[in-house]
């Protein structure tokens, strides 16, 4: 169905004067702003509100910093294991389905255990094409799979960066002493 004529509001942006048609006003706005930046962080001694990386670390910051906080901040993925050891995944599919990036991957396989019909017998998650929104943690009914506070996972090919079942496992292996940031 085809929209009207009369139906399509025409909005006119308002002329500008000689002034705004320089961009003056903005221009000196944005320096204000960052001369304002640099004097109060020239008053605390630091020179630059980057965080220098290896040096610095996101651990050794204050809980909230720019925005991020305890509760937002989403680290590389971990699949935890029951109480005798085992994946805690049942293959439901819940985390694929709601995946707004489709990276994670999992087949299924008839269980070999009596407390589940299925378990994972292939999952991979793609790390760098997750956005790392959390929905597959949010969605996950068993809470299979949690996202840690490890964010300096690094890898020469983008092969190493899909993280298969083992790998995950690997890294709740790891991390499990420590709890999320």
């Amino acid at each position: 169905m085809a929209i009207r004529d009369e139906d399509v509001l025409r909005v006119a942006a308002p002329p500008l004067n000689r002034l705004e048609s320089a961009y003056l006003p903005e221009v000196f706005k944005g320096f204000g702003t960052t001369m304002r930046h640099f004097l109060t962080s020239f008053g605390r001694g630091k020179t630059s509100r980057t965080m220098q990386y290896p040096e610095e670390r996101r651990e050794d910051m204050p809980v909230e910093r720019g925005g991020m906080n305890a509760s937002n901040f989403r680290g590389v993925h971990r699949l935890n294991r029951d109480e005798q050891g085992r994946v805690k995944c049942v293959a439901c599919m819940m985390c694929p389905t709601i995946c707004p990036a489709r990276c994670i991957h999992i087949t299924a396989g008839q269980s070999p255990w009596d407390d589940r019909e299925k378990y994972p017998a292939k999952f991979e998650i793609d790390e760098l094409r997750c956005i790392f929104c959390g929905m597959c943690e949010e969605a996950c009914p068993v809470d299979a799979i949690e996202l840690t506070p490890e964010y300096d996972i690094v890898g020469s090919s983008r092969q190493e960066m899909i993280f298969d079942k083992e790998k995950l496992l690997h890294v709740y292996d790891v991390t499990i002493g420590r709890k999320p940031m």
